[in-house]
C-alpha cells in the first residue's frame, strides 16, 4: 500500500493577485474575513464575489464591521471558541491604527489571526492601473514604516510586493500564525500590486506548508515532575491558557482527581482550564503553603508577595513559550521549564505518577481530595451567605449581581468576562464545560463585545453573554459589533456593570495617594456621571436596552434579555451599581 502524499500546488489561471489572496485564504481555512472600508480593500470584496459567481462556495465570508477594533476583537472571539484561523482587513495606515489595543490583546492571546490593510498606492498618477489617484489624502497615506505600527504584537509581517507569489505569500501568514506559540500576522497589499496579474498562479496552501506540531516534553523533565508530585504533601496547579485547547480541561481534571491536587487561576484567567463548580477549583487563592507548584501556561502565574509559593518551593513552569519570550522583563524564577504543548504534558505526567503510586500514596491522595472538597464547601456556603445579606442593598452592590448572573445564566452560556472588580465574577459563575469561559486576555480594555459577536458566528447555537463595566463598554465601540450582530443575525448579550467610575482613576489613585490632593479634590477625572443611557444606544443600534436599579429585577432583565437574543436580537442590560469610594 502506497504511502505517498501529493503536494500538488493550487493553481490560479490568468488570475490577478487578489484572486491569488482569496483562493489562498480559502484553502487556509479561513471561513470569515472581518471588513472595514477602505478605497485601496476592495479587491477584497470583488474577489470574494468573483469566486462566488464562479461557484465556490468555501470562499470567506466577508462581514462588514463598522469599527476596527470591534472587527480584530471579532476575529478573536472567533478563534477562540471554533480553534480555527480568523482574518480582518482594514484601511491603510489609519485603519491599521484604528485596530487599538485589539492588537495588544491579540499578541497576548494565543490565538491565530491574520491582521491585513491595504497600503496607499506609490506610483505616478496614469502609469499604472491603481496608482496615485483621487484626492490628496492618499498621498498623505504613505508613511515610512505602516507596519511598525503593529510590528511589536506581531509573529511575522510582510508587504506584499509585485515580485511575491500571492498565495505562498498569504499561506506563509497562516501558516505562521497557527504554529505555537499561535499569535497575529500582518499583510499589508499595495493597491497597484493587489491588481495585478500573478507572475505565478500556483502556490502551496498553508498546510502543504506544514503547520509545525506543539512541542512534547522532555522525558527527564516530566519523570522528575512526576516523582514531586508523588511525594509532595501539599502540590497545587495554576493554570491560565492551557484550556486554550478545550481537550486539556478533562485531561487536568482526571490528573487532579488521580493525585487530590487542586487548581488556582493564574493571571489573567483567559480561558476556562478547569470546571468553575468543581470541588479541587479554588479560583483566586494564596500558595504560601505549597511545597510543589505546576504551572500551566499562566504569563503571571501569582502576585510577588506574601501569597507567593515560599522560597523552597519547587516550582515547575509548562508553557509553548516557557521562556516568556514575550514580556521583557520576567522575573518568576521556576525549578523547570518545559516547552511542550499542556494537552501532552497532562497525559504524560499522568502516565508517569501511575507506576509511581503506592497504596498508601492512594489513600493519601484521596484523603487530601476530600480536605479541599471540605474547604471549598465552606467557602462557598460562606460566599453565599455573604450575597444574600447583599440580597436588599441599594444602589446593587456587585457582589450580588455576580451572584444573580451565575444563577441566571448557569452552565448554558459562553462568557466573555473583562469585569475588574476587587470580588472576581468567576467565583460566582458556574462555567463547566470547556471553551464556555473567556476572559481579556491582556489589557486593552473593549475587548468582550466584538469577541461576543465573533464568539456567535462560531456558535449559533449558543447562549453567548459579555460581561463588563462601563468604562471598557465605552472603549469597545460596542455600538460596531451590535449592529453586526443584528444585521448578520449573530446576536449577544452585554451585561454592564454601571458604577460610572475608573477604578484605575480611583481606586488605583487611592493606593498610590491615599488620602491626597486627588481625593480631597473627589477624584477629578475618574468618574463620567451622569453616564450615556447604554440602553438607548443599543436600541439605536438595532438591539434590545434594558437599564436595572432594583435587586430584585436583575434575574428578570437577564432572562428578557436572553429571550431577546434567542429571538434573533442583540440585548443590553445595564446595571447601576454605586459610584467607587463616593456616595451617588
Amino acid at each position: 500500500m502506497s504511502d505517498t502524499h501529493t503536494r500538488e500546488w493550487v493553481e490560479i489561471p490568468d488570475g490577478e493577485v487578489s484572486d491569488a489572496v482569496i483562493a489562498a485564504l480559502e484553502r487556509g481555512g479561513v471561513e470569515y474575513l472581518f471588513f472595514t472600508s477602505g478605497s485601496e480593500i476592495g479587491f477584497f470584496q470583488e474577489a470574494i464575489a468573483k469566486a462566488k459567481a464562479q461557484g465556490r462556495n468555501k470562499v470567506p465570508r466577508l462581514i462588514t464591521v463598522t469599527h476596527e477594533h470591534a472587527s480584530l476583537n471579532a476575529a478573536l472571539g472567533y478563534a477562540a471558541v471554533s480553534g480555527k484561523v480568523a482574518a480582518t482587513a482594514a484601511h491603510v495606515d489609519v485603519g491599521t491604527q484604528h485596530y487599538g489595543g485589539a492588537v495588544h490583546t491579540a499578541w497576548h492571546s494565543g490565538l491565530p489571526v491574520l491582521i491585513t490593510a491595504g497600503a496607499p498606492p506609490t506610483s505616478h498618477p496614469g502609469t499604472i492601473r491603481g496608482a496615485r489617484d483621487g484626492g490628496g489624502h492618499i498621498w498623505m497615506q504613505q508613511s515610512y514604516d505602516q507596519h511598525g505600527i503593529v510590528r511589536q504584537y506581531t509573529k511575522w509581517d510582510h508587504r506584499l510586493e509585485c515580485q511575491d507569489n500571492p498565495g505562498l505569500i498569504v499561506s506563509r501568514a497562516l501558516q505562521v500564525a497557527q504554529t505555537e506559540p499561535k499569535g497575529p500576522v500582518y499583510i499589508s497589499f499595495p493597491r497597484e500590486v493587489a491588481l495585478m496579474k500573478c507572475l505565478d498562479g500556483r502556490f502551496p496552501t498553508a498546510d502543504q506548508l506544514g503547520i509545525a506540531r506543539p512541542a512534547s516534553p522532555d522525558p527527564g523533565g516530566i519523570n522528575e515532575l512526576a516523582k514531586r508530585l508523588v511525594r509532595a504533601r501539599n502540590p497545587i496547579i495554576v493554570t491560565g491558557r492551557s484550556g486554550r485547547n478545550p481537550r486539556t480541561v478533562p485531561a487536568l481534571v482526571q490528573l487532579c482527581e488521580l493525585l487530590g491536587i487542586p487548581v488556582v487561576d493564574g493571571l489573567p484567567r483567559a480561558y476556562l482550564c478547569f470546571p468553575m463548580t468543581h470541588p479541587l477549583y479554588l479560583g483566586s487563592a494564596s500558595l504560601k503553603d505549597a511545597d510543589v507548584v505546576l504551572v500551566l501556561e499562566a504569563d503571571v502565574p501569582w502576585m510577588p508577595g506574601p501569597a507567593a509559593p515560599p522560597e523552597n518551593a519547587y516550582v515547575a513552569v509548562v508553557d509553548v513559550d516557557a521562556a516568556k519570550a514575550r514580556i521583557p522583563t520576567f522575573e518568576f524564577t521556576a525549578d523547570l521549564r518545559l516547552t511542550a504543548d499542556a494537552l501532552t504534558t497532562i497525559g504524560a505526567l499522568e502516565a508517569a505518577v501511575r507506576p509511581l503510586m503506592t497504596g498508601g500514596d492512594r489513600s493519601r491522595f484521596v484523603e487530601r481530595g476530600a480536605l479541599w472538597r471540605d474547604h471549598t464547601e465552606k467557602m462557598r456556603a460562606s460566599r453565599e451567605r455573604v450575597v444574600k445579606a447583599l440580597a436588599d442593598k441599594n444602589p446593587i452592590d456587585p457582589r450580588f449581581l455576580h451572584h444573580e448572573i451565575g444563577r441566571t445564566l448557569g452552565d448554558g452560556c459562553i462568557i466573555f468576562d473583562e469585569t475588574i472588580t476587587r470580588d472576581p465574577l468567576c467565583d460566582h459563575l458556574r462555567c463547566d464545560r470547556p471553551g464556555s469561559y473567556f476572559y481579556l486576555p491582556a489589557s486593552a480594555g473593549g475587548w468582550s463585545p466584538g469577541a461576543a459577536f465573533g464568539a456567535k458566528l462560531a456558535a449559533p447555537e449558543r447562549d453567548v453573554v459579555s460581561i463588563t463595566g462601563d468604562g471598557f463598554y465605552m472603549l469597545a465601540a460596542a455600538n460596531a459589533a451590535l449592529w453586526s450582530a443584528a444585521h448578520y443575525r449573530a446576536p449577544f448579550m452585554s451585561i454592564i456593570y454601571q458604577n460610572r467610575s475608573y477604578s484605575t482613576g480611583v481606586l488605583r489613585v487611592e493606593s498610590v495617594f491615599p488620602g491626597g490632593y486627588a481625593a480631597q479634590g473627589g477624584y477629578d477625572g475618574g468618574y463620567f456621571d451622569p453616564p450615556i443611557d447604554f440602553a438607548k444606544e443599543a436600541e439605536a443600534a438595532g438591539a434590545y436596552g434594558e437599564n436595572v436599579r432594583e435587586p430584585a429585577e436583575i434575574a428578570p432583565a437577564i432572562s428578557r434579555g436572553l429571550s431577546h437574543i434567542r429571538a434573533g436580537r442583540p440585548a443590553v442590560i445595564s446595571v447601576w451599581l454605586p459610584r467607587l469610594l463616593q456616595k451617588d
